[in-house]
C-alpha cells in the first residue's frame, strides 16, 4: 500500500513509498520518460543524469491512474478474496507512482529548486485524495477484511498474517469504518494538512536561508578557526556580498557557532536570528493543530496524540508521558546546576575584566558550557577535530565497524551517475561476497538542502521482487572552501554514525513484501537501530582505526582520548533536557483537544504554558525546536511521535550494555544482532523482536548512567 510520508529533518529517515519498483513499461507514459520503466542501472538505481524538471508531473499522472486502475481491478475482482488476490495484488500495485515519489521526494529535501518547490505544493493535497481513494474504497476494505477475518487457520506464514494484519489496522485506521460523509469529511481535512504541512516546510526552509547572519567586520568572529572565516567568506561570496562573511542557519535552536563565538553581540544576534525564524508559521501551526485534533476525534481518539501512539509500540500516550517525566527533572536539575557554575565562571570573567557581569543567556551556554568544560576536564572540542577528517571517519570508522560487525565490504563506484556532485557512491558486498545494495552518502550542507540529517530508500529491499536496496544518508556539514580538508566535530561524526545505523536497517532487510522492508517499522523503534549504532563511534578499536590527524596520520593520543571520554556525560542536562522540551512541547500540541487549540496569535503563549506546566522552562535551555521551525512534527513524520528519540534511546543503550557484556566489536555479535534486529523489518512486532535479542524488558537505568543522570532525585551524576 503506498504510504506517503513527509520528509523527515534532522534524524530522520526519508521513508519513501513502501511499493515495489519493477514494473514493466506503462502505455500511458512516453517511453522517453525516466520513470516509464524500471531503471537499468545496477540495483535499479534511478537515472539521475537523465531525469528533468519536466518528467516529474507526467510520471505522477500516470503513475496515479494506473494505480486506480490496478485498485479497481483488484476491488471488483469476481473471484472470493484471498490472500494473493487481495493484498499481494495491492503490494504490487502502484509501481510507477512509487518509483517517481521516490526520487521527487528524496530529491525535493536533498537537492531541490523553485520549479519542485512549486510542483511539491501542487502534489501534496492531491496525493494525499489519492491515497483516500484507495484506503476509503468499500470494495476493497471488505475484501481486505474477509482475509483477515479468515487469517486464522488460513495457513499463511507468520510474516504472510503480519501483512494481513498490518493493512487491515492501515485501513481501519485511515478511516474505512466511517459513514460516506464522514469520509468526505476526512479526505477534505487530509488534503488540507498535507498543503498545510508542505507550507510549513517552504516556509522553514526559506527562513534558514534569509536568516543567515552576515558580519562586516572580520574581528567580531574571533573564537572561529581559519577554516570556519574562510568557509564564512565562501558562504557570503555565493550570495554576492562582497567583503563579508555569512554564518548560516542550521535547523536546531543552537546554532554550533555559539559555541566559538567570543563577540557576545554577535552570538546574541545570531541566537535571535535561529529562534525567530519563520513566523509566517504561526498561522500554518493553529491550523495544522486544530485539523489534526478533529480528525482524530472523527476516527474515534480523544487527541491527536492518542491516536498515533495507539499504533506505536509505546500503545498510549499515559506511558509516552511516564516516560518522559522520569527523565525531565533530572535532566534540568543537572542544567540548573551546571548554568550555576557557569553563571560563577561570567562573573568571575567580569571581576577580572573589570566589566559588568551578566546573567547567563540562552546564546551564552554553548561557549560557557565549553569553557567549563575544560575546566573541569582540561578538553577543548576543537583539539578533536583534526583528527576526525571526514573520509577518514565514513571510510576507516563507520564502514570499518560495519566490516568488523557483519564482515560487509565497500567499494565507491564513481561510474554511476548522482544528482549533485559531491554525493559519492559504495557498493556493498555481503559476509559471503555477494552484492548487496548501492549506498549514497550525501554529506555537504546546500541552500537547496533540507537542514538536518536522515536516511531515506530509493529503492526498497523485497523478497517478492528480487529487489536490492539502495540507501541514502544526509547529513549537513558545512562544505569547507576548495582545497581544505573536512574537519568534524565529535557530534558530527556520531551523527554519521547514526545515519548509517539507518543504512544498516535498511540494507540488511529480508523481508518477502514491500510494506515490512527495513525502516518500515513504527517510529518509536526506527531510531533505535540508529541511535545503538552511535556506540561505535567512541568504541576505543573504531576510533584508534580513524581517528587520525588529517596532515600527520598520527594517532589520536591517548590522554586526548581519555579527556573525550571522561567530558562525554558533561552537559547530558542541557541535550537531554533540550531535546526532552521539544519532546513535551510536541506532546503538548497534539494532547489537546480542537476546541483547545489556540489562534494563530497565540501559537507562542500557548508554548510558552506548555513549558511551564511541564516544568521544562528554563531559559537558558531552550527547547531543540521551537514551533514554528519544528519541522520533524508539523511538516515530517513525526507529529505526536518526537518522543521516539528518547523512547529508542533506553533500547539503544540497553543494546550497547549488552554489546559490553558479551566483548563488542565481535562477528559473533554483529551477526546475533543482525540477525534478531536489522534483517526484520517490520515482519514482527517491535517489542517482540527487541526482548528476543536483549532477554528482558527495557531498562531505563543503562541511558541514565550513560547520561551521568540520577534517576528520582534529579541530580547529575558526579
Amino acid at each position: 500500500m503506498t504510504r506517503h510520508t513527509a520528509l523527515l529533518p534532522l534524524c530522520g529517515l526519508l521513508l519513501a513509498i513502501a511499493m515495489p519498483t519493477h514494473a514493466a513499461q506503462t502505455d500511458t507514459l512516453p517511453a522517453t520518460n525516466p520513470f516509464a520503466q524500471v531503471s537499468t542501472l545496477p540495483y535499479a538505481l534511478p537515472p539521475f543524469d537523465r531525469i528533468k524538471d519536466a518528467d516529474y508531473r507526467p510520471a505522477f499522472d500516470a503513475g496515479m491512474a494506473e494505480q486506480l486502475r490496478e485498485v479497481a481491478a483488484i476491488a471488483s475482482n469476481p473471484a472470493a478474496p484471498t490472500f494473493d488476490n487481495t493484498l499481494v495484488a495491492l503490494e504490487k500495485s502502484g509501481q510507477l507512482l512509487n518509483r517517481v515519489s521516490t526520487v521527487f521526494f528524496s530529491l525535493a529535501a536533498a537537492n531541490s529548486n523553485l520549479a519542485m518547490d512549486a510542483l511539491r505544493a501542487e502534489l501534496s493535497p492531491q496525493l494525499a485524495t489519492h491515497q483516500d481513494s484507495i484506503n476509503l474504497n468499500t470494495a476493497l476494505f471488505a475484501r481486505i477484511k474477509a482475509v483477515y477475518d479468515a487469517r486464522n487457520g488460513s495457513g499463511l506464514d507468520a510474516e504472510s498474517l503480519q501483512l494481513v494484519e498490518r493493512y487491515h489496522t492501515q485501513f481501519v485506521r485511515a478511516g474505512a469504518l466511517l459513514s460516506e460523509a464522514q469520509k468526505t469529511q476526512l479526505k477534505a481535512m487530509n488534503a488540507e494538512l498535507s498543503s498545510l504541512g508542505n507550507s510549513f516546510r517552504q516556509n522553514v526552509l526559506n527562513a534558514t536561508k534569509d536568516g543567515a547572519v552576515s558580519v562586516s567586520a572580520l574581528a567580531e568572529l574571533d573564537g572561529l578557526s581559519e577554516p570556519q572565516i574562510a568557509a564564512a567568506a565562501d558562504a557570503a561570496r555565493q550570495r554576492g556580498l562582497t567583503g563579508q562573511w555569512l554564518i548560516t542557519l542550521q535547523n536546531t535552536t543552537t546554532q554550533p557557532a555559539l559555541t566559538q563565538l567570543k563577540n557576545r553581540a554577535l552570538r546574541e544576534r545570531l541566537y535571535k536570528a535561529s529562534v525567530n525564524r519563520a513566523p509566517e508559521n504561526f498561522a500554518v501551526v493553529a491550523k495544522i493543530v486544530k485539523l489534526r485534533a478533529e480528525r482524530a476525534a472523527l476516527l474515534g481518539y480523544p487527541n491527536h496524540a492518542a491516536y498515533v501512539v495507539a499504533d506505536e509500540t509505546a500503545q498510549s500516550t499515559a506511558a509516552v508521558n511516564r516516560a518522559l517525566t522520569q527523565l525531565a527533572p533530572a535532566a534540568f536539575n543537572s542544567a540548573k546546576a551546571q548554568a550555576a557554575e557557569m553563571q560563577k565562571l561570567i562573573d568571575a570573567e567580569a571581576k577580572t575584566n573589570k566589566t559588568k557581569p551578566f546573567k547567563l543567556q540562552p546564546w551564552d551556554w554553548q561557549i560557557y558550557a565549553e569553557q567549563l568544560r575544560k575546566a573541569r576536564y582540561d578538553f577543548d572540542d576543537a583539539a578533536v577535530k583534526p583528527y576526525f577528517e571526514l573520509n577518514r571517519v565514513l571510510v576507516d570508522g563507520v564502514f570499518y565497524a560495519a566490516t568488523q560487525l557483519y564482515g560487509i565490504t565497500f567499494k565507491e563506484r564513481t561510474d554511476l551517475p548522482v544528482y549533485q556532485k559531491d554525493v559519492r557512491v559504495f557498493e556493498i558486498y555481503d559476509r559471503d561476497g555477494s552484492p548487496m545494495a548501492l549506498f549514497l552518502s550525501d554529506n555537504y550542507a546546500r541552500d537547496n538542502k533540507q537542514g538536518g540529517a536522515w536516511m531515506n530508500n530509493y529503492v526498497d529491499q523485497s523478497k517478492l521482487f528480487n529487489a536490492k536496496p539502495v540507501i541514502a544518508n544526509h547529513l549537513n556539514i558545512p562544505k569547507p572552501p576548495e582545497g581544505q580538508p573536512t574537519l568534524l566535530t565529535a557530534d558530527e561524526t556520531r551523527t554519521l554514525f547514526h545515519e548509517f545505523g539507518h543504512a544498516l536497517h535498511g540494507l540488511f532487510s529480508e523481508a518477502r513484501y514491500p510494506y515490512l522492508s527495513g525502516t518500515n517499522v513504527p517510529r518509536d523503534f526506527v531510531e533505535y537501530p540508529s541511535q545503538a549504532n552511535e556506540m561505535w563511534a567512541s568504541d576505543p578499536t573504531v576510533l584508534a582505526h580513524f581517528a587520525k590527524h588529517y596532515q600527520t596520520g598520527e594517532a589520536i593520543p591517548q590522554a586526548l582520548l581519555d579527556k573525550l571520554a571522561a567530558a562525554g556525560k558533561f552537559n547530558q542536562g542541557f541535550s537531554t533536557g533540550e531535546a526532552l522540551a521539544a519532546t513535551l512541547l510536541d506532546q503538548a500540541w497534539h494532547q489537546i483537544t480542537a476546541a483547545q487549540a489556540p489562534a494563530a496569535k497565540d501559537v507562542m503563549a500557548f508554548e510558552a504554558a506548555a513549558l511551564k506546566k511541564a516544568g521544562v522552562d528554563f531559559a537558558p535551555v531552550a527547547p531543540r525546536y521551537h514551533t514554528p521551525y519544528f519541522s520533524h512534527v508539523f511538516a515530517g513524520g513525526y507529529s505526536a511521535g518526537y518522543y521516539a528519540y528518547t523512547w529508542t534511546a533506553v533500547l539503544a543503550a540497553d543494546t550497547e550494555q549488552w554489546f559490553d557484556t558479551h566483548g563488542g566489536l565481535q562477528r559473533a555479535n554483529g551477526d546475533f544482532y543482525r540477525a534478531k534486529i536489522l534483517s526484520r523489518g517490520g515482519t514482527v512486532d517491535a517489542a517482540t523482536l527487541f526482548r528476543e535479542f536483549y532477554g528482558a524488558e527495557p531498562d531505563i537505568a543503562p541511558l541514565a548512567e550513560k547520561r551521568g543522570l540520577l534517576l528520582g532525585s534529579g541530580k547529575a551524576k558526579k
